[in-house]
């Protein structure tokens, strides 16, 4: 098996030798393996990591790289991206792309050892590279090779889909992919869609000098996002200098010899814009093609492989997990899907996703988290719930650091005072939001939060603020009026007593 990771430096060859190797032979198969799994994401590696672990013979499939998406096309590349990009930004430079993204290949080919093959070899796990595909519910072939196995973990993941748009194909034009391949900065960068992907890449470009277009069908940034927090992120694309086109429809794309173009339908007239590249990122579509899921009765759609609700497909013996399966199409969503798997495959758990309490954040500046119940979730409890929201520019850290834009939100319910959701809009909000993720898990009231001690400064204090106007509210009238009455009482004994 031959794979190309361009360009051909000598970090990208490194991280390929690491992760498919070319001289690779794949092993002889064990007669029956307790689990084989299908895909070497971040889902495939924890199951069959995991699963090893304790004691379990495991085989790995896969058919491309080791390390999946996260490791070599999406979070790792994008986050060195985005540091990079927030350093010539707030350096006021214009740094020079082509080290920026050599840095970024050495970088990653600096961590791509926890996902090698070398490693999952060491680890007692039998290695193959190759096309796998279902020949039976409980087999597996890899080549002229057979995997007999009591169960299994399709976690094939999923790519970066083209829309059906005239001419864009033709266009070719970038994706997760092929972005970090670039070695040279585009002049005009369209990005087509504007969630978390586009917006955090367009954002990167602008800050290393490109002119950045954002053409999303939505009315607005992040759709999936609270409108307010959107808006923040608009006022500062804005304040950037990044051109957005909200609620426009891409009908045809042209490449020239020159340039690419797109062209816009706006109400009964069109607008073309011309660009050096193009970047789709407006969603993603299952990797099922080349499985023979019929052959192992595994049912499936366009959205990915049919499971329940503890990850068992449609066949007894075959699990699923990761972005082949699951709408939270995120590198800690898999691990957590994986180590379910675990337990329900090879041990007769009965752990469900349904459990899971799954936080997101889009890395942009600022940054956008969220955990749990959305607001309009909550609006449709009605008096149920209670929502609490603090602007950043009460925070001291906040204004310290010239960064008061944004705000903190919880949902609360309003008898038990447990906590239920929970957005934030800051530059921390990231790793923030885990706060809130560890309150919903726990089934945390927001008393609990604020009897927690916050250092000072820091912008997470804004979730004890929070906490602090959940209690002024709980102050009711008739409570003031039994504390009135109490401490008249406790100064008639004071009296008396002198």
């Amino acid at each position: 098996m031959t794979v190309v990771v361009y360009p051909e430096d000598k970090f990208n060859k490194e991280l390929v030798n690491m992760l498919a190797p070319e001289s690779w032979t794949n092993p002889v198969p064990i007669s029956r393996y307790n689990l084989v799994v299908i895909g070497a994401g971040p889902a495939g590696l924890v199951a069959a990591a995991g699963a090893a672990g304790l004691g379990a013979k495991v085989a790995l499939v896969e058919r491309h790289l080791m390390g999946g998406d996260c490791l070599n096309y999406g979070c790792v590349p994008s986050k060195a991206l985005l540091k990079a990009a927030h350093k010539a930004y707030e350096g006021d430079t214009v740094p020079d792309f082509a080290k920026v993204m050599e840095g970024l290949r050495q970088k990653r080919t600096g961590l791509a050892h926890h996902d090698s093959v070398e490693r999952f070899t060491e680890l007692g796990i039998d290695v193959f590279l190759g096309d796998g595909s279902f020949v039976s519910p409980s087999c597996i072939a890899v080549g002229d090779k057979k995997l007999n196995f009591h169960r299994a973990v399709i976690a094939t993941g999923a790519r970066a889909a083209l829309p059906p748009i005239p001419g864009l194909a033709d266009a070719e034009p970038l994706i997760n992919e092929t972005l970090f391949s670039l070695t040279a900065l585009p002049r005009h960068l369209i990005v087509i869609g504007a969630g978390p992907i586009g917006c955090e890449m367009a954002q990167s470009f602008r800050r290393f000098g490109a002119k950045v277009t954002i053409i999303e069908m939505a009315d607005r940034l992040v759709p999936i996002e609270d409108p307010d927090a959107s808006a923040v992120l608009k006022t500062q694309f804005e304040k950037e200098g990044i051109e957005l086109m909200l609620g426009a429809e891409v009908v045809r794309a042209v490449k020239s010899d020159n340039a690419k173009t797109v062209t816009l339908k706006d109400g009964d007239s069109e607008r073309i814009i011309e660009a050096d590249e193009i970047l789709v990122a407006a969603g993603r579509i299952p990797n099922i093609e080349g499985l023979n899921l019929e052959a192992a009765g595994v049912d499936y759609h366009r959205r990915g492989v049919t499971v329940n609700d503890r990850l068992k497909t449609t066949s007894s013996k075959i699990y699923a997990a990761g972005d082949i399966c699951s709408p939270y199409q995120f590198t800690h969503s898999a691990d957590a899907m994986a180590k379910i798997v675990i337990q329900n495959a090879l041990f007769f758990g009965a752990k469900k996703t349904t459990d899971l309490v799954m936080p997101w954040a889009t890395y942009t500046s600022p940054e956008i988290a969220h955990v749990g119940m959305t607001s309009n979730e909550a609006a449709g409890k009605g008096d149920e719930i209670v929502t609490y929201t603090t602007q950043m520019s009460e925070v001291d850290r906040a204004v310290l650091e010239g960064e008061p834009d944004g705000f903190a939100r919880v949902h609360v319910a309003r008898k038990s005072g447990r906590i239920l959701g929970a957005t934030m809009v800051s530059s921390h909000a990231g790793e923030s939001i885990s706060q809130m993720a560890l309150a919903i898990t726990a089934k945390l009231k927001m008393s609990n939060v604020g009897a927690t001690i916050h250092p000072y400064p820091t912008q997470a204090e804004v979730w004890k603020k929070l906490a602090n106007n959940h209690l002024k509210e709980s102050f009711t009238p008739r409570i003031a009026k039994i504390f009135k009455i109490f401490f008249t009482i406790f100064s008639r004994k004071m009296r008396i007593s002198k």
